[in-house]
Protein backbone atom coordinates (compact mmCIF):
# COMPACT_ATOMS: atom_id res chain seq x y z
CA UNK A 1 0.00 0.00 0.00
CA UNK A 2 1.07 3.53 -0.55
CA UNK A 3 2.42 5.38 2.31
CA UNK A 4 -0.40 8.46 0.89
CA UNK A 5 -3.73 6.76 1.51
CA UNK A 6 -5.09 9.90 0.34
CA UNK A 7 -4.75 13.02 -1.71
CA UNK A 8 -6.81 15.85 -2.76
CA UNK A 9 -5.32 18.52 -4.86
CA UNK A 10 -7.67 21.92 -5.84
CA UNK A 11 -10.64 19.88 -5.58
CA UNK A 12 -13.94 22.38 -5.76
CA UNK A 13 -17.59 21.29 -6.30
CA UNK A 14 -20.96 23.90 -6.61
CA UNK A 15 -24.21 23.47 -6.15
CA UNK A 16 -25.78 26.07 -8.88
CA UNK A 17 -24.35 29.14 -7.46
CA UNK A 18 -23.18 27.96 -4.09
CA UNK A 19 -19.37 26.58 -3.78
CA UNK A 20 -19.84 23.56 -0.98
CA UNK A 21 -15.48 22.69 -2.01
CA UNK A 22 -13.46 25.86 -2.85
CA UNK A 23 -9.90 24.51 -3.76
CA UNK A 24 -9.19 22.11 -0.99
CA UNK A 25 -5.64 20.04 -0.62
CA UNK A 26 -4.47 18.07 2.11
CA UNK A 27 -3.45 14.17 2.30
CA UNK A 28 -3.73 11.64 4.67
CA UNK A 29 -1.14 9.22 5.81
CA UNK A 30 -1.61 5.20 5.28
CA UNK A 31 -2.28 4.12 8.59
CA UNK A 32 -3.54 7.69 10.14
CA UNK A 33 -6.60 8.54 11.99
CA UNK A 34 -7.61 11.94 10.02
CA UNK A 35 -9.98 13.74 11.28
CA UNK A 36 -13.06 16.33 9.44
CA UNK A 37 -14.13 19.20 11.65
CA UNK A 38 -16.57 21.73 10.50
CA UNK A 39 -20.16 23.49 11.37
CA UNK A 40 -22.90 21.99 9.60
CA UNK A 41 -22.61 23.02 5.80
CA UNK A 42 -18.95 23.23 6.14
CA UNK A 43 -18.54 20.51 2.95
CA UNK A 44 -17.71 17.94 5.17
CA UNK A 45 -20.25 15.56 3.88
CA UNK A 46 -19.27 16.58 0.20
CA UNK A 47 -15.78 15.45 0.96
CA UNK A 48 -16.49 12.25 1.90
CA UNK A 49 -19.04 11.66 -1.13
CA UNK A 50 -16.05 12.43 -3.37
CA UNK A 51 -13.62 10.17 -2.13
CA UNK A 52 -15.98 7.43 -2.47
CA UNK A 53 -16.75 8.72 -6.13
CA UNK A 54 -20.55 9.38 -5.22
CA UNK A 55 -19.95 13.03 -6.37
CA UNK A 56 -18.10 14.07 -9.05
CA UNK A 57 -15.96 17.60 -8.45
CA UNK A 58 -15.65 20.41 -10.75
CA UNK A 59 -12.24 20.46 -10.67
CA UNK A 60 -9.33 19.07 -8.78
CA UNK A 61 -7.19 15.99 -8.29
CA UNK A 62 -8.57 13.20 -6.16
CA UNK A 63 -6.72 9.97 -5.26
CA UNK A 64 -8.03 7.36 -2.97
CA UNK A 65 -5.15 4.11 -1.81
CA UNK A 66 -3.25 4.99 -5.48
CA UNK A 67 -6.55 4.99 -7.15
CA UNK A 68 -7.66 7.77 -8.96
CA UNK A 69 -11.14 8.70 -8.13
CA UNK A 70 -13.61 9.16 -9.74
CA UNK A 71 -12.47 7.63 -12.45
CA UNK A 72 -11.80 4.41 -11.14
CA UNK A 73 -14.23 5.11 -8.28
CA UNK A 74 -15.33 1.19 -8.76
CA UNK A 75 -12.05 -0.17 -7.49
CA UNK A 76 -11.28 2.05 -4.77
CA UNK A 77 -14.59 1.57 -3.12
CA UNK A 78 -13.74 -2.49 -3.07
CA UNK A 79 -11.05 -1.55 -0.60
CA UNK A 80 -12.80 1.33 1.35
CA UNK A 81 -14.95 0.53 4.49
CA UNK A 82 -18.10 2.90 5.20
CA UNK A 83 -19.71 3.85 7.89
CA UNK A 84 -22.73 6.27 7.17
CA UNK A 85 -24.04 8.77 9.45
CA UNK A 86 -27.27 7.59 9.52
CA UNK A 87 -27.34 3.02 10.16
CA UNK A 88 -29.04 1.42 7.20
CA UNK A 89 -29.24 -2.00 8.19
CA UNK A 90 -31.86 -4.39 7.25
CA UNK A 91 -34.06 -4.00 10.61
CA UNK A 92 -36.07 -7.50 9.53
CA UNK A 93 -32.57 -9.24 9.01
CA UNK A 94 -30.64 -10.88 11.77
CA UNK A 95 -27.00 -10.01 12.57
CA UNK A 96 -25.54 -12.46 10.80
CA UNK A 97 -27.80 -12.36 7.79
CA UNK A 98 -26.49 -8.43 7.16
CA UNK A 99 -23.24 -9.55 7.48
CA UNK A 100 -24.34 -12.08 4.77
CA UNK A 101 -25.73 -9.60 2.18
CA UNK A 102 -23.25 -7.43 2.62
CA UNK A 103 -20.32 -9.62 2.08
CA UNK A 104 -22.15 -10.04 -1.23
CA UNK A 105 -22.01 -7.26 -2.16
CA UNK A 106 -18.24 -7.17 -2.87
CA UNK A 107 -18.65 -10.63 -4.90
CA UNK A 108 -17.33 -12.57 -1.50
CA UNK A 109 -18.38 -16.44 -1.97
CA UNK A 110 -20.88 -17.81 1.05
CA UNK A 111 -18.26 -19.48 2.53
CA UNK A 112 -15.86 -16.45 2.38
CA UNK A 113 -18.33 -14.31 4.64
CA UNK A 114 -19.14 -17.43 6.87
CA UNK A 115 -15.04 -17.56 7.42
CA UNK A 116 -15.13 -14.48 8.78
CA UNK A 117 -18.17 -13.92 10.49
CA UNK A 118 -16.84 -15.23 13.74
CA UNK A 119 -14.16 -12.81 13.98
CA UNK A 120 -16.52 -9.78 13.09
CA UNK A 121 -18.98 -10.50 15.85
CA UNK A 122 -16.67 -10.63 18.52
CA UNK A 123 -14.59 -7.64 16.99
CA UNK A 124 -18.07 -5.91 17.47
CA UNK A 125 -18.87 -7.87 20.93
CA UNK A 126 -22.19 -9.59 19.46
CA UNK A 127 -21.55 -12.81 19.21
CA UNK A 128 -24.43 -13.49 21.71
CA UNK A 129 -26.62 -11.57 18.92
CA UNK A 130 -25.83 -13.36 16.10
CA UNK A 131 -29.29 -14.81 15.65
CA UNK A 132 -31.36 -11.52 16.55
CA UNK A 133 -33.28 -9.18 14.39
CA UNK A 134 -31.47 -5.98 13.93
CA UNK A 135 -34.87 -4.13 14.83
CA UNK A 136 -33.62 -5.94 19.14
CA UNK A 137 -30.84 -4.27 19.23
CA UNK A 138 -29.54 -0.86 21.04
CA UNK A 139 -28.75 1.67 19.18
CA UNK A 140 -24.80 0.85 20.69
CA UNK A 141 -25.25 -2.66 19.22
CA UNK A 142 -26.72 -1.07 15.73
CA UNK A 143 -23.55 0.88 15.46
CA UNK A 144 -21.05 -1.78 16.00
CA UNK A 145 -22.38 -3.95 13.87
CA UNK A 146 -22.39 -0.99 11.14
CA UNK A 147 -18.79 -0.94 11.77
CA UNK A 148 -18.84 -4.45 11.58
CA UNK A 149 -20.10 -4.52 8.79
CA UNK A 150 -17.87 -2.04 6.91
CA UNK A 151 -14.59 -4.28 7.87
CA UNK A 152 -16.75 -7.45 5.41
CA UNK A 153 -14.09 -7.23 3.09
CA UNK A 154 -10.93 -6.27 5.06
CA UNK A 155 -10.77 -2.66 3.73
CA UNK A 156 -7.55 -0.26 4.01
CA UNK A 157 -9.20 2.66 4.64
CA UNK A 158 -12.58 3.69 6.76
CA UNK A 159 -14.22 6.66 5.87
CA UNK A 160 -16.98 7.24 9.43
CA UNK A 161 -19.21 9.94 9.03
CA UNK A 162 -20.59 10.80 12.68
CA UNK A 163 -19.96 7.32 13.96
CA UNK A 164 -21.18 7.96 17.33
CA UNK A 165 -23.79 10.31 16.57
CA UNK A 166 -26.55 9.29 19.28
CA UNK A 167 -24.77 6.70 21.59
CA UNK A 168 -25.07 7.07 25.49
CA UNK A 169 -21.74 7.59 26.77
CA UNK A 170 -20.62 4.08 27.27
CA UNK A 171 -21.89 2.54 23.95
CA UNK A 172 -19.55 5.81 22.18
CA UNK A 173 -16.39 5.12 24.47
CA UNK A 174 -17.03 1.28 23.28
CA UNK A 175 -16.80 2.53 19.74
CA UNK A 176 -13.56 4.53 20.73
CA UNK A 177 -11.73 1.64 21.62
CA UNK A 178 -12.92 -0.64 18.63
CA UNK A 179 -11.46 2.50 16.30
CA UNK A 180 -8.30 2.20 18.07
CA UNK A 181 -7.77 -1.26 17.41
CA UNK A 182 -8.38 -0.95 13.99
CA UNK A 183 -5.66 1.69 13.92
CA UNK A 184 -3.40 -0.90 15.90
CA UNK A 185 -3.72 -3.04 12.86
CA UNK A 186 -2.77 -0.39 10.53
CA UNK A 187 -5.91 0.51 9.20
CA UNK A 188 -6.46 3.99 7.72
CA UNK A 189 -9.76 6.31 8.90
CA UNK A 190 -10.97 9.31 7.54
CA UNK A 191 -13.34 10.76 10.34
CA UNK A 192 -16.22 13.52 10.45
CA UNK A 193 -17.06 14.27 13.36
CA UNK A 194 -19.50 17.17 15.76
CA UNK A 195 -17.69 15.38 18.99
CA UNK A 196 -14.12 17.39 19.93
CA UNK A 197 -13.10 14.87 22.39
CA UNK A 198 -14.10 12.31 20.19
CA UNK A 199 -11.22 14.27 17.69
CA UNK A 200 -9.08 14.81 20.43
CA UNK A 201 -8.94 10.94 21.36
CA UNK A 202 -8.63 8.90 17.99
CA UNK A 203 -6.80 11.67 15.49
CA UNK A 204 -3.07 11.99 14.67
CA UNK A 205 -3.95 14.90 12.55
CA UNK A 206 -7.11 17.17 11.68
CA UNK A 207 -8.21 19.72 9.53
CA UNK A 208 -11.20 22.68 10.62
CA UNK A 209 -13.15 23.11 7.38
CA UNK A 210 -15.74 26.64 7.06
CA UNK A 211 -17.52 27.14 3.74
CA UNK A 212 -15.32 24.26 1.82
CA UNK A 213 -12.23 25.98 2.94
CA UNK A 214 -9.00 24.48 5.77
CA UNK A 215 -8.85 27.51 8.04
CA UNK A 216 -7.04 25.16 10.57
CA UNK A 217 -5.03 22.37 10.11
CA UNK A 218 -2.53 19.90 12.07
CA UNK A 219 -2.35 17.31 15.05
CA UNK A 220 -5.10 18.03 17.99
CA UNK A 221 -3.15 19.33 21.14
CA UNK A 222 -0.48 21.61 18.42
CA UNK A 223 -4.32 23.46 17.64
CA UNK A 224 -4.89 23.78 21.01
CA UNK A 225 -1.69 25.29 22.11
CA UNK A 226 -1.61 27.50 18.70
CA UNK A 227 -4.79 28.82 18.97
CA UNK A 228 -5.73 29.09 22.73
CA UNK A 229 -2.09 28.38 24.55
CA UNK A 230 -3.32 29.55 28.00
CA UNK A 231 -5.96 28.75 30.66
CA UNK A 232 -9.69 29.13 30.58
CA UNK A 233 -12.22 30.70 32.59
CA UNK A 234 -15.58 30.24 32.02
CA UNK A 235 -17.97 32.86 33.82
CA UNK A 236 -21.25 31.66 34.11
CA UNK A 237 -24.23 33.97 35.64
CA UNK A 238 -24.58 37.96 35.81
CA UNK A 239 -24.02 40.00 32.52
CA UNK A 240 -21.02 39.12 30.50
CA UNK A 241 -20.75 42.29 28.78
CA UNK A 242 -20.76 44.42 32.16
CA UNK A 243 -18.12 41.97 33.27
CA UNK A 244 -15.67 42.58 30.00
CA UNK A 245 -14.94 46.10 31.32
CA UNK A 246 -13.78 44.32 34.67
CA UNK A 247 -11.44 41.66 33.56
CA UNK A 248 -10.30 42.30 30.59
CA UNK A 249 -6.76 44.30 31.04
CA UNK A 250 -6.17 40.42 32.95
CA UNK A 251 -7.49 38.50 29.85
CA UNK A 252 -5.48 37.63 26.43
CA UNK A 253 -8.83 37.33 25.05
CA UNK A 254 -12.58 37.43 26.20
CA UNK A 255 -15.07 35.46 24.01
CA UNK A 256 -18.94 35.25 24.72
CA UNK A 257 -21.62 32.32 23.83
CA UNK A 258 -24.93 32.30 25.16
CA UNK A 259 -24.90 33.85 28.77
CA UNK A 260 -21.24 31.97 29.22
CA UNK A 261 -18.01 34.38 29.32
CA UNK A 262 -14.80 33.16 28.46
CA UNK A 263 -11.90 33.98 29.49
CA UNK A 264 -8.36 32.88 28.26
CA UNK A 265 -5.52 34.20 30.40
CA UNK A 266 -1.77 32.91 31.30
CA UNK A 267 -2.45 33.71 34.73
CA UNK A 268 -5.94 33.64 36.20
CA UNK A 269 -5.26 34.48 39.27
CA UNK A 270 -5.93 38.30 39.05
CA UNK A 271 -9.11 37.18 37.09
CA UNK A 272 -10.18 34.92 39.89
CA UNK A 273 -9.36 38.26 42.00
CA UNK A 274 -11.60 40.50 40.23
CA UNK A 275 -14.33 37.53 40.38
CA UNK A 276 -13.96 36.78 44.58
CA UNK A 277 -17.23 37.68 46.46
CA UNK A 278 -19.40 38.98 43.82
CA UNK A 279 -22.79 36.26 44.31
CA UNK A 280 -24.40 34.86 41.52
CA UNK A 281 -21.64 33.88 40.01
CA UNK A 282 -20.18 30.38 39.31
CA UNK A 283 -16.36 29.57 37.86
CA UNK A 284 -14.66 27.02 35.99
CA UNK A 285 -10.91 27.22 35.25
CA UNK A 286 -9.68 24.23 32.99
CA UNK A 287 -6.96 23.80 30.37
CA UNK A 288 -7.76 24.41 27.02
CA UNK A 289 -8.95 21.76 24.49
CA UNK A 290 -10.06 21.19 21.16
CA UNK A 291 -13.44 22.69 21.80
CA UNK A 292 -11.93 26.00 22.85
CA UNK A 293 -10.56 25.77 18.77
CA UNK A 294 -13.34 24.81 17.11
CA UNK A 295 -16.00 27.56 18.80
CA UNK A 296 -13.27 30.02 18.03
CA UNK A 297 -12.47 29.65 14.47
CA UNK A 298 -16.17 29.03 13.63
CA UNK A 299 -18.38 30.38 16.24
CA UNK A 300 -18.25 32.76 18.96
CA UNK A 301 -18.57 36.61 19.51
CA UNK A 302 -15.19 37.59 19.89
CA UNK A 303 -13.27 40.21 21.64
CA UNK A 304 -10.24 41.26 21.72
Amino acid sequence: MSAVAIELDGVRKSYGDKTVVDGLSFSVAAGECFGLLGPNGAGKSTIARMLLGMTLPDAGKITVLGVPVPARARMARRLIGVVPQFDNLDAEFTVRENLLVFGRYFGMRTYEVEKVIPSLLEFARLESKAHARVSELSGGMKRRLTLARALINDPQLLVMDEPTTGLDPHARHLIWERLRALLALGKTIILTTHFMEEAERLCDRLCVVEKGRIIAEGPPHALVDEQIGCQVIEIYGGNPQELHSLIRPYAQRLEVSGETLFCYASDPEPVLAQMRGRTGLRLLQRPPNLEDVFLRLTGREMEK
